[in-house]
Formats: structure tokens, sequence, C-alpha cells
């Protein structure tokens, strides 16, 4: 995910460095301005895909590759994220335009693509302070996040040549079940808790409404907005999941990571956004359905599907880490939350009504 300030990127970590000559000489004559001395630093954030900063003589770029070691097949797909960027910043101006896709993992050690930077604010744990004492900073980045998602979802994915990425039929049942492969291989251990949840997803399967883009990860941290204006998105990442399909699962996937006051405390303790002034995830939904006229009754399955695939993306940061096959130490913190998000999706579940 692309960062906003030098702040947001650091020295890159020593596990996660390439060899910045080979990767300067292959893009040298493929990027506007490579032909400069190449400088590189890594943005901080996020868990998944790992991100850094080129710059040539002052031209900057943003570089994604996958993880380190072993990963789950189909996801952290950067062919795919290159082929949506390539093309829906045409139809979606939050989309970053990606520019190179690099299939041959000789130049770092595994394909990657660069694509434009964008500036701006991400907000994580708590709330920048260029938007502390705005007022109603926290309801104005709230809405401009699900009037982004909305508007995301009325884009005509044929028009931009996107009719290829996925097929909608099915989706929802091709999501519970690979979901549910992906857990077999990531778990450390025996979950009831797990079992219930997909045993009751497969029992409530719901029609699919009209079919759209899905971007699979919606989130507020994948969100940029503009540093004078909380109001106003500048930029939409990580889309190296994005499909077509329900979009009632982007929906579904955004009500999974919000944060309420009233969650239970072990749930509280693992927020990954701040919740003091931030509307609930009932106003999500009615700003959702006001502004994309999309029918959300059926809201309470998308919201379990989305808790099922966080716990399913947690055991895979986690389990990369518990094996070794990074040192970062950010990614520990990733074991309970699998336990806490399962009770979280079961209890979900148990008191749907459908």
């Amino acid at each position: 995910m692309a960062a906003a300030t030098p702040d947001d990127t650091i020295p890159v970590r020593p596990d996660e460095r390439f060899d910045e000559g080979r990767l300067a000489e292959y893009l040298r004559g493929r990027l506007p301005g490579a032909d400069s001395p190449l400088t590189v630093r890594q943005f901080g954030g996020g868990a998944a895909n790992l991100t850094y900063l080129l710059t040539f003589d002052g031209r900057e770029y943003v570089l994604r590759r996958p993880p380190l070691g072993p990963v789950a097949p189909r996801s952290h797909d950067m062919a795919r994220e290159h082929r949506v960027l390539s093309v829906l910043h045409q139809a979606y101006p939050l989309a970053p335009r990606a520019f190179l896709y690099c299939e041959d993992p000789s130049p770092i050690g595994s394909p990657f693509f660069v694509m434009e930077r964008r500036r701006g604010v991400v907000v994580r744990r708590a709330i920048p302070e260029v938007f502390a004492g705005v007022p109603g900073a926290e309801r104005r980045l709230s809405e401009a996040l699900v009037d982004a998602l909305a508007d995301l979802h009325a884009v005509d994915y044929r028009a931009v040549g996107l009719e290829a990425l996925g097929r909608p039929e099915g989706f929802l049942e091709r999501q519970v079940e690979g979901w549910w492969e992906r857990w077999q291989k990531a778990r450390l251990g025996e979950m009831a808790d797990m079992d219930v949840v997909y045993a009751w997803l497969k029992d409530h399967l719901p029609p699919i409404g009209a079919a759209g883009l899905v971007h699979n990860d919606y989130k507020l941290d994948n969100a940029m907005f503009a540093a004078e204006d909380p109001g106003r998105l500048v930029a939409v990442f990580d889309w190296d999941m994005c499909t077509l399909g329900d979009p009632l699962a982007d929906l579904g996937s955004l009500l999974c990571y919000w944060s309420e006051s009233g969650d239970p405390p072990a749930l509280r303790a693992m927020a990954m956004m701040p919740t003091e002034g931030f509307p609930g995830r009932a106003e999500l939904v009615d700003r959702y359905a006001a502004r994309s006229r999309r029918d959300v009754s059926g809201i309470a399955f998308h919201h379990v599907l989305g808790l099922f695939r966080l716990v399913v993306i947690a055991a895979q940061i986690y389990v990369r880490f518990h094996r070794g096959q990074t040192r970062d130490q950010r990614f520990g913190a990733f074991g309970p939350l699998v336990a806490v998000v399962a009770a979280a999706a079961r209890s979900r579940a148990e008191a749907a009504r459908l």
C-alpha cells in the first residue's frame, strides 16, 4: 500500500531487501526517468504484500511484490493487480495507474509491478494529527469511504475491458470453499468455531445480486485521504484480489474491519482503526444502501463471510511468522487474532436472522 509522507517510509527491512542495482538495470528504458540513479525505501504499513518507494532524481514510483515465503495459490496476485490498475483508473480515478508488470523473478526475486504514487493520509489505529481537531473528521472519513465503495460498484467493468476478470455465477460459493481450503493450509490446530461458521455459510448462501467489480479487501487503511479534507479520498489501494462477483461482499468485508465501542473487549483490543467519533456499522450499511440503491437485507451473510475471511488472512500472515519465513515482529500479533475473530464470526452467525 502506498503511503502519504516521508514518515510513512522506512529504510528497507534487512530480510525484505533486494538487489537494487539489478532492479535499476531492469527498469532502465522501461519507465520515464529510470535512467537516473535509483534510491529505494520501504512503506512500513500493511501486513501482506511488500511495497517500496522508488525514486529516480525526484521522479517517484511505487513497486509492489508478494510477501516473502510460499503464498496461497491465487493470492498476492501481482499480475491481476497490474491488469486491474492498468485500466481501472479510466473509470474510477481513485485507482492508481499501473505502468509496468514483470513476471520474471530475477530482478528482485519475485514478480512485481510498478504504479504511480499518490499522496495523502492513511488512517490506521489513531486519527492522524492533520485531522485532529477538524470538526466531524471521523464521520467525513467514514462517509467518503462508503461513498467511494458504492461508486466502485457502479463502474461499468465491460467499458474498461475487465469483463473476463472473474465469473460472477457461483461467486459466493467459491469464496466460502476457497477460504475454507486456505484455512486448512494455514491453521495450526483445530478450531471448532471455524467449523461451525463454515457450515453456517454453506447453509445460508444467498442468491447473487447484480454483478460488479469486487475489491475484495476494502477497508479504512487501504484508502488514502486528502490531507486538507478528510471528506475526500485520493486513492484506494491493494487490488490484488479484485474480481467480478457480488459487490455486497465488499460491504461485508468493510464491516468486519469496522470497530465499535460496544464490541467485545478482546476484539476492541485488536482494533485496526479508531472508534471514537466514527459511525457504527449499521450507519455504514444505510449510507451504502442509499448511495448504491442495492438491496442490503442479506448483509448478515456477507458480514459473517468477511469475518471468516479475516480469520484465514490472519492465519496466513501468522503462519509465515511461525515458520520463520519473515522476521517482521508485527506478524506475531496475528496469532491471538485468529481465535478472537473466529469467535466473533460464530457469534455473528448465530445472531443472524436471515
